[in-house]
């Protein structure tokens, strides 16, 4: 089931590629980086990164190292930078990293997705330092249309199955012809997270370490989850009804995405708040300007940053903050966000929340109440 999907929309170059079905992708990660790094180490990651993904490693005496992202997520010259410039004396005297792991597609928090030319560079850099690529695609399949902005004309659906896998950015699975990159693949975003189901993708000696990692801890996913994906994927849908069902979440979260964006324009003071709209996955991160505070002189960014979060629960709008995520959690950054999500309340509740985040916002910063329509 899983390698024949693989192999549909990935078809990874090299012969000897396998799959391997697990308990959802942070055991996969978990396992992975039992089987990858050793105390005293350090992995790459990119500077805001999913923090269970952190949270994870460092506890087994690992260092995340974060490379520097725009509004495309990891830079490659950066990536490049940190290892032909490696100083173990600078990081506890860790031998220079060989370990990448990246969100692709919708990244947690920022919502960056790499487009086509981004992830070749960044394999380019991968084969440049001998890197080995942990791909963590949760949010693959949730691919946006393009955001037209308000008003516009709606840009037409794929028009069939081989149209749909054609507008997906290219995986980096699916341009390794080394066989550095590890795939970490999941049920939980597109059909239901509490199946615990998901799958690895890597050449097949890898997948041979990984089962014996997974026969003295997790063993198997659920048999019961697995025999309801079967009777679904398999005997139901077919590959055929999967992607139906994948193209109608496509058009669903790019509504979701364009309603947040809306309420964004409408309602967010533009003078201090800005963002990139995001091409997939389920995460709307928004730039603050702090350094337009009234009082920046006399209070730190994290301090702006708590006033911000408190005064928007204050107003019962939840947000997360964007310091939560750095990889390097002794280095703050010189930039503040906040991550918000569309992916599950309805469309009026996201409105209403962000109409709330500008309250604020206006009221941290000071700034006149908008009376004339969107920015003002």
């Amino acid at each position: 089931m899983v390698y024949a999907k693989s192999q549909i929309v990935h078809n990874p170059p090299y012969q000897d590629w396998q799959c391997c079905m697990n308990v959802g992708s942070t055991s996969s990660l978990d396992l992975a980086y039992r089987m990858f790094v050793a105390r005293g180490e350090c992995i790459l990651t990119e500077e805001y990164t999913f923090s269970t993904a952190a949270e994870t490693v460092r506890p087994m005496g690992v260092q995340c190292v974060g490379v520097k992202i725009d509004e495309e997520g990891l830079l490659p010259s950066d990536l490049d930078r940190i290892l032909s410039n490696w100083d173990p004396s600078a990081h506890n005297n860790a031998p220079k990293p060989w370990l990448l792991y990246t969100v692709p597609s919708g990244q947690n928090p920022t919502g960056a997705t790499q487009l086509h030319n981004r992830r070749k560079e960044i394999y380019r850099i991968a084969q440049k330092h001998d890197l080995y690529i942990l791909e963590d695609e949760p949010y693959f399949f949730l691919q946006m249309q393009p955001y037209t902005g308000p008003n516009a004309p709606d840009v037409p659906p794929p028009a069939s199955h081989e149209a749909f896998i054609k507008a997906l950015v290219p995986s980096l699975l699916s341009m390794d012809v080394d066989g550095r990159v590890m795939r970490l693949d999941s049920f939980s975003k597109v059909i239901a997270p509490g199946l615990r189901v998901g799958w690895i993708t890597a050449s097949e000696q890898i997948i041979e370490r990984f089962v014996r990692h997974s026969e003295v801890c997790t063993q198997n996913p659920s048999g019961l989850s697995q025999l309801i994906l079967f009777k679904l994927l398999e005997e139901t849908w077919g590959h055929s009804g999967y992607l139906d069902w994948l193209i109608n979440i496509r058009l669903e979260y790019t509504k979701r995405r364009d309603n947040i964006c809306y309420a964004c324009e409408k309602y967010l003071p533009q003078e201090i708040a800005s963002w990139t709209p995001p091409m997939a996955g389920m995460f709307h991160w928004i730039k603050i300007d702090w350094q337009r505070h009234p009082f920046k002189e006399s209070k730190s960014m994290p301090d702006i940053e708590d006033e911000i979060f408190h005064a928007s629960i204050d107003r019962g709008a939840l947000i997360s903050k964007g310091s939560w995520f750095r990889a390097e959690t002794d280095n703050p950054g010189n930039d503040m966000f906040f991550r918000t999500t569309f992916a599950a309340a309805p469309a009026d509740k996201v409105q209403e929340a962000i109409k709330r985040l500008g309250e604020a916002l206006r009221a941290v910063f000071h700034l006149e109440e908008a009376t004339n329509g969107p920015g003002c």
